[in-house]
């Protein structure tokens, strides 16, 4: 798998990427410190233990490093968690759901990343 491929497997956009960060080696090297970003366990933990502040934080850090890597499906599913977490705001009906799709956005990036990973040899 290429990059190129990795970034449409996750719903991310390869050439905003680059135009980003401006070479192809940085978008790989930050690819793939992706998977170490503790942001999603925090989120995940946080939720957990009701510590909605701390969720809004773990949301928010991971919207940004979706924000410059251009993962736009995760971005806009954090995002929107984020908005809802925002302030302490009190739960919100479709919390729920929310959670849900960030779930499964950073599952789908979590997989084509591992992919891209063992593809590259590393």
């Amino acid at each position: 798998m290429t990059l190129q491929e990795c970034y449409a497997a996750l719903g991310g956009d390869y050439d905003e990427a680059m135009g980003r960060l401006r070479s192809e080696r940085l978008v790989q090297k930050f690819v793939l410190k992706f998977l170490d970003d503790g942001s999603y366990r925090l989120l995940q933990d946080s939720l957990a233990a009701g510590d909605r502040a701390e969720a809004f934080r773990a949301a928010h850090t991971m919207k940004g490093v979706c924000a410059n890597l251009a993962f736009n499906t995760l971005l806009a599913s954090s995002e929107r968690l984020t908005e809802a977490l925002r302030d302490g705001a009190p739960p919100q009906p479709d919390e729920g759901e929310l959670v849900e799709q960030v779930k499964e956005d950073y599952e789908r990036a979590a997989r084509a990343i591992r992919a891209f990973q063992e593809g590259a040899g590393g």
